[in-house]
């Protein structure tokens, strides 16, 4: 039997945080080459240190014009190291020892193996795998309420930052949350952490604790924050030094934090770097995408969705629901439905979500999930257009 009263935590790190500026570069190479070509494959790794930066993996374009991808390829090449420059400038590096002007960028990226492209090109999954959905009905963005505003607390800092308002704080920031559930419901904050570089050494714990309250007040529900809270700003003191200087960063490391914050499963695969026919990514998104509408249909008021894949084969393996309790029909019966509303297929997900778009950079940081739509197509599988259409099937 499900727990009712109990505290749960979960954390985020700002697009400061040395994998998460792996992540931002990843996913600007995936976007220019999708920029170049809908069809390009990416798999793009990234590791940083003080004043470097190496990227690798294995990219693809098919022959369009007369010409083969190879030469494609060469046209590209150059491109990336200026790219890299780009998203360390915008996320704010400056440092002495990690300056996007001055950091070293070493480029090993080559071509896409031969036969993981045949295995993608008919159709099948770019790997085999397991892929895990979540939707909870404890916010408005039926996400887990810990992971959510951990995120939001980040992102609303670094807007700040980059408008000028905090000019005294760096890129790097932390934060996590405890939140106290009672009824199953979220309801207050009953421990706050947020570590943040600051560029100021003369800075307290206690000054940074002031400079960020605010920020933080602004984006927390009412009444969660209260004098039970306890606030943890900068714990050990000064954090001057962040970023890829301070600890090196790799692409891919930061999985928890891009999905639900540890409230539900993550299969293993991360998506930054990845073009939408690796299923790590795209049947990641399509399983967030189905359990949402799952929980916006009001056929429960939680639900984990998993699906699984093989190389080379484009029918799921196994589709899997539990709506813990919560579900107004059998979970087998959802089951049924949700394979019936989407095609589960790589090019039918593609397809679906529209996810053949330079639409991934904007992902690499402050989560996958629990974001609004985008015009765009950006953050497609956060619409609930399907709850209409599961209600119907089941």
């Amino acid at each position: 039997m499900s727990r009712n009263d109990y505290i749960f935590t979960s954390e985020s790190v700002s697009e400061g945080h040395p994998d998460k500026v792996c992540d931002r570069i990843s996913d600007a190479v995936l976007d220019y080459l999708l920029t170049e070509d809908e069809n390009a494959r990416v798999a793009c790794e990234t590791f940083a240190t003080t004043g470097l930066v190496v990227i690798g993996g294995e990219i693809g374009l098919p022959d369009r014009n007369g010409r083969t991808g190879a030469d494609r390829l060469k046209d590209v090449m150059g491109r990336i190291p200026e790219l890299a420059r780009e998203c360390i400038k915008d996320i704010g590096y400056e440092q002495e020892k990690f300056h996007w002007n001055t950091c070293h960028v070493l480029n090993f990226l080559h071509e896409q193996s031969v036969d993981i492209s045949v295995g993608v090109q008919n159709q099948g999954a770019g790997d085999q795998g397991i892929m895990f959905g979540y939707a909870v009905d404890e916010t408005p963005e039926l996400m887990p309420a810990p992971i959510l505003y951990a995120h939001a607390i980040l992102r609303r800092l670094a807007e700040a930052r980059k408008a000028g308002d905090l000019p005294m704080l760096g890129p790097d920031a932390k934060s996590q949350l405890s939140i106290r559930y009672a009824d199953g419901k979220p309801v207050e904050v009953t421990q706050l952490v947020v570590s943040h570089q600051h560029l100021d050494p003369d800075l307290s714990s206690d000054d940074v604790k002031a400079l960020i309250r605010p920020y933080v007040e602004e984006v927390m529900p009412e009444g969660w924050l209260n004098g039970g809270t306890e606030w943890w700003v900068n714990p050990t003191g000064k954090f001057l030094i962040g970023g890829p200087d301070g600890d090196a960063g790799l692409t891919g490391r930061k999985i928890i934090v891009d999905t639900y914050g540890g409230a539900a499963p993550h299969g293993g695969g991360a998506f930054s770097g990845k073009d939408p026919t690796k299923v790590d990514r795209s049947a990641a998104y399509a399983a967030r995408y189905l359990a949402k509408n799952v929980v916006a249909a009001g056929l429960a008021r939680r639900c984990t969705l998993q699906v699984s894949y093989a190389i080379g084969v484009a029918k799921p393996l196994s589709i899997y629901v539990d709506t813990h309790g919560t579900g107004t029909v059998p979970d087998a019966a959802i089951e049924r439905a949700v394979a019936q509303v989407m095609d589960l297929t790589p090019s039918g997900i593609r397809k679906h979500l529209d996810l053949n778009r330079p639409i991934y950079a904007r992902t690499a940081a402050y989560g996958h999930f629990g974001r609004a739509p985008e015009s765009d197509g950006g953050f497609s599988w956060e619409r609930v257009d399907l709850a209409e259409e599961l209600k119907a099937k089941v």
